[in-house]
C-alpha cells in the first residue's frame, strides 16, 4: 500500500443490538491508526451496510455484533457483497461470539473474529497485515 492510499474501513452495527460503545472505540482506534473510517450508526440492516460499503468504496467491513445473531448477520453481509459483485470487500469483526461459532463464521468467509478482551492494538495490527487497498491496481 502506498503512503498516499489509506485503507477505508466501514464499522457497522447490524441488527437490533443497541450497544455501540465498542464499535465507537474500534472506529476511533482505526482513525488514530491512520485509516479512513465510516461508521454506520446503530440498527443497520445487512443491506444498508453493504450499500454503504459499496458507495464509500471501502476495503473492508468491520461488524460489531452483540445480539447473538452473528451466525446470520455475518454470512448475510458476505452473501450480499457477492450478489453485488463486491466480494473483494473483506469482512471481519467481533463482539459476543462463542468460540464454537468462530470456525463456522470463518468458513462462511469472515476473515477474522475478535472477542471481548482483544486489544485495539492487536486489531489494528491485524488490519495492517491482512487488509489491502482495493484501489491499488
Amino acid at each position: 500500500m502506498s503512503e498516499t492510499t489509506k485503507l477505508r474501513l466501514l464499522v457497522g452495527k447490524v441488527g437490533l443490538d443497541g450497544h455501540d460503545r465498542g464499535a465507537k472505540i474500534i472506529a476511533r482506534a482505526f482513525r488514530d491508526a491512520g485509516f479512513e473510517v465510516i461508521y454506520t450508526g446503530l440498527h443497520q440492516s445487512p443491506e444498508m451496510v453493504v450499500n454503504t460499503a459499496i458507495q464509500e468504496d471501502v476495503d473492508a467491513i468491520s461488524l460489531s455484533i452483540l445480539s447473538g445473531a452473528h451466525n446470520y448477520l455475518f454470512p448475510k453481509v458476505i452473501e450480499l457483497l457477492a450478489e453485488r459483485e463486491s466480494a473483494d470487500i473483506a469482512v471481519f469483526g467481533g463482539g459476543i461470539i462463542p468460540d464454537e461459532d468462530i470456525a463456522g463464521l470463518k468458513q462462511a468467509g469472515v476473515k477474522e473474529i475478535f472477542t471481548p478482551g482483544a486489544s485495539t492494538d492487536a486489531i489494528t495490527d491485524w488490519v495492517r497485515a491482512n487488509i489491502h487497498s482495493r484501489r491499488n491496481g
